[in-house]
């Protein structure tokens, strides 16, 4: 129990320390985990909406609002594996000099932007319900979606962050792979505009099933699909199991290396 409490109490200084220098020698600080996303959204409305003129996907009543929404789970996911990557080199004086429990380090960036991702869907919701007088009652269900985000990011993170550790690439070819999966992703528009030899890839794709439940839930009036909640929660177990045991296989050489 105290050994559990005492972890416990360092997740939460990792947390805060990780927060906390994202934003160091900053004027407004964490005002710039919602300018971030902000700034995404206007740019690709200007591109697509404005000087493409691209017309929404059919049946989509508010295209920005349509975009930010999937937009939210997709910067939790991406920002996490990204900055987990180099997580460990950039600890190497705790993992190195103390007795210090590694895989806890991708944990805390993910918490750390879970703060972040908490006040941009805040955001959200205000203008969502501003702007089409609308606000769902199973709003009460997007702490689940935050769990399946929490598994695959974090089983991600354990992967590329202890192959960083030895393949000092590791994190550039994290930052192709995400643009990638990101088009693959159904983002700016919907699965049925994606040409049908290559919808097997939104199958296979964990990010796909927690966008629809999130434009389900900010968006729309009913239950989001249990269905798509059931698969992505097993892709999340299996990625967080399977990263926890490639981590720790992969643990025993950090010593030599950092």
């Amino acid at each position: 129990m105290r050994n559990l409490v005492e972890r416990r109490s360092l997740l939460f200084q990792l947390v805060r320390r990780d927060f906390e220098q994202r934003f160091v020698g900053s004027a407004i600080g964490w005002i710039w985990g919602l300018i971030h996303p902000l700034a995404l959204l206007i740019s690709w409305m200007f591109v697509f909406q404005i000087c493409m003129r691209v017309p929404p996907p059919p049946g989509v009543r508010n295209y920005p609002l349509y975009i930010f929404a999937g937009m939210l789970p997709w910067l939790l996911f991406s920002e996490t594996v990204q900055r987990s990557a180099s997580s460990l080199l950039d600890s190497a004086n705790l993992i190195t000099k103390t007795v210090f429990p590694s895989e806890m380090i991708p944990v805390s960036v993910f918490l750390s932007t879970l703060v972040s991702h908490l006040l941009a869907l805040l955001l959200m919701i205000a203008v969502t319900m501003v702007w089409i007088n609308q606000i769902s009652v199973f709003l009460i269900l997007l702490p689940l979606y935050f769990v399946v985000l929490g598994l695959l990011a974090v089983g991600w993170g354990w992967i590329v962050a202890s192959l960083h550790v030895f393949l000092r690439d590791t994190a550039q070819v994290v930052s192709v792979v995400l643009i990638f999966w990101f088009w693959l992703t159904p983002i700016f528009i919907t699965e049925k505009q994606f040409p049908p030899w290559a919808r097997f890839l939104l199958v296979g794709n964990p990010l796909y099933y927690v966008v629809r439940g999130y434009r389900s839930i900010l968006l729309g009036s009913g239950m989001p699909d249990l269905e798509d909640l059931a698969i992505a929660t097993a892709y999340g177990v299996a990625m967080f199991v399977a990263g926890g045991l490639f981590f720790r296989h992969m643990k025993r050489g950090f010593a030599d290396v950092l």
